[in-house]
């Protein structure tokens, strides 16, 4: 049995969801490819799929043996591409991922910018806010925001961006603004539970890092929510600089309370380490990277912060 051959068919029945699919794409019989497949979890001694009259789903040895079968097959293409003179041009599929606000608004731009330089390319863009682990998931590169966890990954810092409380002027106007964090306690809040607690907010007074009560009347999962409810007046929220800077210096919203802010989160680019240097990879760092210095020095000068 050619192992890589195999691995190919199950890749391909497991993006189509059919054997007649991954036939069609392969162009190759359904028989075939019911019989590589059978032949691979033979070898591995375990059930990848799931088949009925009506469908094809991934078991849990599946979902775990398909993010590392996409990376090994896509490893293989770049290392031959290599060898035959074709590495020297981007080509292929890059698996990106970064939060949902920071990409739609930063990362997405960029991406069509990478697509269009680089005709035989494809992209798949992952935006989420939950941590994801790029190995498993077969994952090219990250974008992500925060203290990063011990990893192996390689990470390249991009700047950084801060969590800033802010509320609309017509809510200030109406109750105050805090002069001090231990205040928010007798405020109307929306807490946003994608940044941190909703019980509790963290500040930093005199280098010390304190932890202040506060109220919620609203809690939300999406920052552009927490964004939307303090817009219309109701309370105050808190969220990342980027999240909010146009609307501070268009003054739909006011930041408060900046002396007590926390130090910065830093934005850095990741990816796994001990990968094959791909081309297609190094050309996307090297778009995206000096791109996002830049960005997050605007949101800062837009600030009126010292860039990071």
């Amino acid at each position: 049995m050619d192992r890589i051959a195999s691995m190919a068919v199950f890749v391909a029945v497991a993006e189509t969801g059919s054997f007649a699919g991954a036939a069609r794409r392969l162009r190759r019989s359904p028989a075939a490819v019911t019989r590589a497949v059978a032949e691979l979890e033979q070898v591995l001694a375990v059930r990848l799929l799931d088949r009925t009259t009506r469908a094809v789903s991934l078991t849990d040895a599946g979902e775990r043996y398909l993010p590392g079968a996409r990376r090994l097959l896509a490893d293989l293409v770049e290392v031959e591409q290599s060898a035959t003179g074709l590495g020297s041009a981007p080509r292929g599929e890059l698996r990106v991922t970064a939060p949902i606000v920071f990409g739609r608004r930063h990362v997405l731009p960029l991406v069509t910018e990478f697509l269009g330089r680089y005709p035989d390319m494809n992209v798949r863009l992952e935006l989420t806010d939950r941590p994801v682990d790029l190995i498993e998931e077969g994952l090219d590169v990250a974008i992500r925001i925060g203290e990063l966890p011990s990893s192996t990954a390689i990470a390249t810092r991009v700047g950084s961006v801060r969590r800033v409380t802010v509320a609309a002027p017509a809510y200030l106007a109406r109750r105050g603004a805090p002069a001090a964090p231990d205040e928010l306690a007798a405020h109307d809040v929306i807490a946003f539970v994608g940044l941190e607690g909703f019980e509790r907010w963290r500040f930093r007074d005199n280098e010390r890092t304190v932890e202040v009560a506060i109220r919620p009347r609203m809690i939300v999962n999406t920052a552009e929510a927490a964004i939307d409810v303090a817009l219309t007046g109701f309370g105050i929220t808190r969220v990342l600089s980027y999240q909010a800077a146009d609307l501070i210096v268009g003054k739909s919203l006011v930041r408060l309370l900046p002396a007590y802010e926390n130090e910065p989160a830093p934005v850095h680019l990741l990816y796994p380490q001990g990968r094959y240097p791909a081309p297609k990879l190094r050309a996307f760092l090297d778009l995206v990277a000096p791109r996002l210095r830049q960005t997050c020095e605007q949101i800062a000068t837009m600030l009126g912060d010292a860039a990071d």
